[in-house]
């Protein structure tokens, strides 16, 4: 049975796959960012230094959005515009409390195609849905990671 690359790509990181350099890394990313439904919140979870920025980057290139993808950690979040969506990355590492993540007025720059993807999730818990999609991002490694999808069961 053949599947798209969409589906091999979803169902890869649904059963988690390791990367061993940052090229692999971003290529995931890449490949993931064309299977990732628009209008949908990504929950990005691992430890400072894991690549979540990195993932970013590489779905940001799939979006082609132009100029740096960098970590928004100072402030905040980051708006960026491509030719296939935009994206909002927020960094809650340093809210306090889901007043904190509301009162940021994300949705103000949500702009169709979108996608909100969250690092540090669980301190942005309003801001997610029943249909956040999680990506977990661990070190296996000093160049490793690996890369866990857990998708809404109706995405």
């Amino acid at each position: 049975m053949n599947t798209s690359p969409e589906q091999d790509i979803l169902r890869q990181l649904s059963a988690g796959i390791e990367t061993h350099a940052e090229a692999q890394t971003l290529e995931s990313a890449a490949a993931f960012a064309l299977a990732f439904p628009a209008d949908t919140v990504l929950a990005l979870d691992g430890d400072l230094g894991a690549g979540k920025t990195t993932f970013m980057k590489g779905m940001a290139r799939a979006w082609e959005i132009e100029g740096p993808i960098v970590s928004p950690t100072y402030n905040l979040f980051f708006q960026y515009s491509g030719k296939k969506r935009n994206l909002v990355h927020l960094d809650a590492y340093r809210l306090e409390g889901d007043q904190a993540a509301e009162d940021l007025l994300i949705e103000e720059f949500l702009d169709e195609p979108w996608c909100l993807a969250i690092e540090w999730p669980a301190k942005a818990k309003s801001l997610q849905t029943p249909r956040t999609w999680h990506l977990s991002i661990q070190c296996s490694g000093a160049q490793s990671r690996r890369l866990l999808l857990k998708m809404p069961r109706d995405p």
